[in-house]
C-alpha cells in the first residue's frame, strides 16, 4: 500500500497515542510550547505568542502539503497533549524516511513518553510501511539528543557541516544517525525493555 496512504494512521499503545495534528490542536500544544528551552537546538524560535503562531501554523502547512507528516504526542496518564514528531524526507521508491522535528513539553520529559513515540512511529515504518532505512539528524551541540540516539542503537553516520541557519544566524553542523532494517529486532528490544534510554531527548531531533 501507498505510503500516502499508510503515513499518518494513529498509533497508539498504552502509554501514548500518536495522531495527525489538526487545526484544533493550537491550545494543547501552546499549552506545552511556550518554554524557550524546549527550543534550544530547533530551527524555530518560540518566545512569545506571535512565535507560536507562526510555528503552528507552518507547521500545518507542511503537513497539509505532505512536506511531513505532523503527529501529536497524547500522554495517556494526563489526557494532554505532551509534544509533537513527524515523518519527513520520505522517499518511497527508495524505501527511506526520517523521523524528526521532535519535541516534548518539560512535564512530559523522562517519563517514557519519548520512548514509546519513537517505538510505535520506528514499528509503523519498519513493519507496516516497509521502509529500509530510517534516519534522525540533530544540531551536534545537543549532547542530550545524540546521546539518546545513540541509545536506541541509532548508528551516527558523520556530520554534514554548516547544514542550515539556526535562529540567530549559527551555521548548524547536523549529525545524521540511521536505523536500517536489520537493526530494527535489537533496536526494538532495547526500546521495550529499557524505559528510560531514550527519554533524555527534550527536543530539537530533526
Amino acid at each position: 500500500m501507498s505510503w500516502n496512504l499508510t503515513a499518518a494512521a494513529t498509533l497508539e499503545n498504552e502509554h501514548v497515542l500518536l495522531r495527525p495534528i489538526a487545526p484544533e490542536d493550537r491550545e494543547g500544544v501552546r499549552a506545552v510550547a511556550m518554554d524557550p528551552e524546549i527550543w534550544r537546538y530547533f530551527v524555530s524560535l518560540v518566545e512569545t505568542d506571535a512565535d507560536f503562531e507562526t510555528f503552528f501554523d507552518a507547521t500545518l502547512a507542511d503537513h497539509a502539503a505532505g512536506r511531513r507528516v505532523v503527529r501529536v504526542i497524547v500522554d495517556k496518564s494526563t489526557g494532554r497533549i505532551a509534544g509533537s514528531m513527524s515523518y519527513g524526507n520520505m522517499a518511497e521508491a527508495d524505501a527511506r524516511l526520517e523521523i524528526g522535528w521532535s519535541w516534548l513539553g518539560r512535564d512530559f520529559q523522562g517519563r517514557g513518553v519519548n520512548r514509546w513515540a519513537k517505538y510505535l512511529l520506528l514499528e509503523h515504518a519498519f513493519e507496516r510501511m516497509g521502509a529500509e532505512r530510517v534516519e534522525f539528524k540533530t544540531d551536534e551541540l545537543n549532547t542530550q539528543a545524540r546521546r539518546g540516539l545513540r541509545n536506541i542503537g541509532a548508528v551516527e553516520e558523520g556530520t554534514f557541516r554548516s547544514y542550515n541557519y539556526m535562529p540567530g544566524g549559527r551555521r548548524r553542523d547536523a549529525v545524521f544517525y540511521s536505523i536500517l532494517r536489520a537493526d530494527w529486532p535489537r533496536v526494538k528490544q532495547q526500546l521495550a525493555t529499557r524505559p528510560k534510554v531514550t527519554d533524555t531527548v527534550a527536543g530539537a531531533v530533526g
